[in-house]
């Protein structure tokens, strides 16, 4: 078990491999496992990449985050965490829906150490009410399957998931949901309520290689509001996936190993 004492937190995180370094951060309420449970599965066939899973403040086993008040100070709680961790170091960053929104964040602030970044289902707006989102549908629905859970699961399942399988339940618990019944939901409600950086992120061009990766039902973050950063990521991949919610890395994990392989060649090239 490690941990990063750093201000305003005791940051728990997971390495695994040697190498080029790549963070990896997960979402909103969610731990490591979400980014663990899609990612390593490409690593396991890729040498080279020392892979570090952080618990954001709030989620997983990050402990001593109380004082910490708003996204600002979550992003300066990560950019410590890396000054610790990678001293002087460049790396590769990935993020999931918020962690994609602190993603942006990191490049703001040290955008030359950053070799290249992946956002998948990024939170682009923080204001809800602001993003331009797509309705909500079920596409492929076991029907068989959805009848052994409890009308409690399967109105989450059905809430937020496109693909309504065994499958996709198993994971989406494994990954996501496991996180989420260990977070702390007052300290997340006090950020949710400050949630939007108050500095401007996206201001100057990024270019190094890029992907970003979004689901064409995904009713959370969506997927036209990439278009209005695309320009500041010019060598940037953005695809948007057919058949795939807000849990795109597991709806559509074989198209997601294909892309975010394809970036690393690039990086690496």
């Amino acid at each position: 078990m490690s941990y990063c004492k750093v201000e305003k937190a005791n940051i728990y995180y997971k390495e695994i491999g040697s190498g080029t370094p790549i963070l990896l951060i997960h979402g909103f309420s969610p731990d490591h496992r979400l980014m663990k449970g899609c990612m390593e599965p490409i690593f396991q066939e890729r040498d080279g990449y020392r892979r570090i899973y952080i618990d954001l403040p709030g989620m997983g086993q990050t402990k001593d985050y109380e004082s910490i008040q708003n996204s600002d100070e979550m992003l300066e709680a990560v950019i410590q965490f890396i000054e610790r961790i990678l001293p002087n170091e460049s790396f590769l960053i990935a993020g999931e829906s918020y962690g994609g929104y602190i993603t942006r964040g990191v490049i703001a602030k040290m955008p030359e150490r950053v070799m290249g970044a992946a956002f998948i289902c990024p939170m682009i707006i923080p204001d809800k009410n602001e993003r331009t989102l797509p309705e909500h549908v079920n596409i492929q629905v076991d029907q068989e399957f959805l009848a052994t859970l409890s009308e409690e699961e399967r109105e989450d399942f059905k809430g937020i998931h496109v693909k309504l399988n065994e499958y996709t339940w198993k994971r989406y618990n494994e990954e996501v949901v496991a996180g989420m019944k260990i977070a702390d939901p007052a300290f997340l409600e006090k950020i949710s309520g400050a949630y939007g950086f108050k500095f401007k992120i996206d201001l100057e061009v990024f270019p190094k290689p890029c992907v970003f990766l979004a689901g064409r039902q995904d009713h959370i973050t969506g997927n036209k509001d990439v278009f209005d950063i695309l320009d500041k990521y010019p060598r940037a991949t953005f695809s948007v996936l057919d058949t795939a919610g807000h849990n795109l890395q597991i709806e559509q994990e074989e198209l997601l190993r294909v892309h975010i392989s394809e970036w690393l060649d690039r990086v690496k090239r």
